[in-house]
């Protein structure tokens, strides 16, 4: 199972970059990164809703959204702030550079969670490990930006 979670992560982080070139794309043809991206959002929120149907998943627990902090709703628009992002870089930067900032700045971001457990995460102290494996990764960025 643990094998199947990881290819499952790895496969997402594989995606990601396919997904920006693609939405990229779309901008440059749209001439405009606004509706790239509220066009991928459309088509994520139609396949999401194809899959519920064809997959028989239960709607009725959406109900309970109502009764979630009005914070939680703000997950949707960092979404979106995501994919708009790489739509304007990827072309700008390149793939490399910009999915190479995003990965320093989701490691950035997940040591903290993982150390003060924010949004129910089992936390995870920082350590001299994790902190050598962000130097890393912001000197593959830096590496990656001067060649």
């Amino acid at each position: 199972m643990k094998f199947l979670l990881l290819s499952l992560a790895f496969a997402a982080g594989m995606l990601a970059p396919i997904q920006a070139g693609m939405n990229a794309k779309l901008g440059r043809a749209l001439g405009d990164s606004f509706y790239a991206a509220l066009i991928s959002f459309v088509v994520g929120t139609l396949g999401l809703l194809l899959y519920g149907l064809v997959g028989r998943i239960d709607f009725s627990t959406i109900r309970h959204t109502g009764d979630l902090h009005w914070t939680i709703w703000f997950a949707g628009l960092l979404g979106a702030f995501y994919v708009t992002s790489t739509i304007i870089l990827t072309p700008r930067l390149g793939a490399t550079l910009t999915f190479t900032l995003v990965i320093a700045g989701q490691l950035a971001m997940a040591v903290l969670m993982d150390h003060f457990g924010w949004f129910g995460i089992q936390a995870q102290p920082f350590n001299w490990l994790r902190f050598a494996g962000v130097v890393l990764v912001t000197a593959g960025v830096v590496l990656i930006r001067k060649f």
